[in-house]
């Protein structure tokens, strides 16, 4: 039995408390740890570190974590600390992970890495150099639709894939007659806030994934709600695009389309969906469900305005069994990444992934501002 010691930066928002700390580190632990592959298992030290003290201890003492501080140096200055996690807002990110890994300790890190790509790429570069294990959160792969999704790909049930369409949002509450589901600082751009910048880098490993590398961008950035309610019911002007359209072009000639908004009413199955249609068949996957239909099960609708739609299209697809127990994606990452950092596990998802994500966000907002086509150029940190 080993432990690890992980400092946890940013545990008192919605993600790094829910999604990281309960439902992954502490998860972990109770189901005994991590197992490696001797049979060994590991098990996680949860070290608390943020800027608000009385959180902190709330929370240390609901879950019975021992060590919690305010001093980010003190935590790296621990020699019981192995691992640094950063679930911080987007601006605090770079520096803070800068001297985690300064100070020799493995990273793993929310996303996007930086606001800027010249940023995100020193990151890159700056744990490379160091020769500590990095890694970025990709959570979307790791979804029970996704992964059916991926089995699909990997099955070649497709055939030839022609086009991917993705619609993801919801409609987020202004603060004033209900409260806002989203923390204000995600549509103030001076606080590393906007939908760009928060959604088209889980784009980009979702489409790089399971379809192929972005090789240019064509997007319109938005905003459609300019005033909206913070936490202290003050009224703020939103300086952060809320809603993002945009078309991606994929290595192999693949095109997708993926339309991302806080500011839509959701009419679909779940909160996000793709349809990815090719040449045998075509599949609609969302968080859980996946469902699809071959090409010999295709009906052959004809157009008539004059008359009512009679066929049940919906009712025309399949559902793509599990075949497999789905834990939390979230979860599922934070063991790989723990086998990555103690007996060398293969993790794809570094900082240099993380890296092409704030990439593809950057172009994305100069294709919106230009109005015009911007390619992807392949970098390497």
């Amino acid at each position: 039995m080993h432990t690890l010691g992980v400092a946890m930066n940013g545990v008192t928002g919605r993600m790094g408390y829910r999604q990281h700390l309960v439902r992954s580190v502490l998860a972990i632990n109770e189901q005994g740890g991590v197992t490696l592959s001797d049979g060994g298992r590991v098990l996680l030290r949860p070290v608390l570190v943020g800027r608000n003290a009385a959180k902190l201890e709330d929370i240390a003492a609901r879950h019975g974590i021992p060590d919690w501080t305010t001093d980010l140096d003190a935590a790296l200055a621990d020699d019981g600390v192995h691992v640094y996690f950063d679930a911080q807002t987007t601006q605090a990110r770079v520096a803070a992970v800068t001297r985690a890994v300064e100070a020799g300790k493995h990273v793993y890190t929310e996303k996007p890495t930086a606001e800027t790509l010249e940023d995100a790429i020193a990151l890159a570069r700056v744990a490379r150099d160091a020769g500590v294990k990095n890694g970025v959160v990709q959570d979307k792969l790791f979804l029970p639709g996704l992964l059916k999704l991926r089995r699909l790909v990997e099955g070649g049930f497709f055939g030839r894939i022609l086009s991917v369409r993705g619609e993801f949002g919801y409609w987020v509450f202004e603060g004033d007659w209900q409260p806002a589901q989203r923390p204000s600082w995600n549509y103030r751009a001076e606080d590393g806030g906007g939908i760009v910048l928060d959604m088209f880098p889980h784009w980009a490993y979702v489409l790089e994934t399971l379809f192929g590398r972005v090789e240019a961008v064509t997007a319109r950035a938005v905003t459609h709600i300019a005033e909206r309610v913070d936490e202290q019911g003050r009224p703020y002007k939103v300086t952060a695009d809320d809603a993002a359209y945009a078309i991606f072009e994929l290595a192999g000639g693949v095109i997708a389309q993926v339309n991302s908004s806080w500011a839509v009413r959701v009419n679909r199955d779940e909160l996000v969906e793709f349809q990815v249609d090719g040449t045998h068949g075509s599949a609609v996957a969302g968080l859980r469900r996946c469902r699809v239909q071959h090409r010999a099960a295709t009906p052959k609708p004809v157009w008539n305005p004059d008359l009512p739609a009679t066929e049940p299209f919906r009712e025309q697809w399949q559902e793509v069994p599990d075949n497999a127990d789905f834990d939390n994606g979230f979860k599922t990452q934070w063991e790989m990444f723990v086998r990555h950092v103690v007996e060398d596990a293969p993790f794809p998802y570094d900082l240099a992934s993380g890296a092409r994500g704030v990439q593809l966000a950057e172009l994305g907002l100069r294709s919106s501002a230009r109005g015009v086509r911007v390619e992807v150029p392949e970098i390497h940190p």
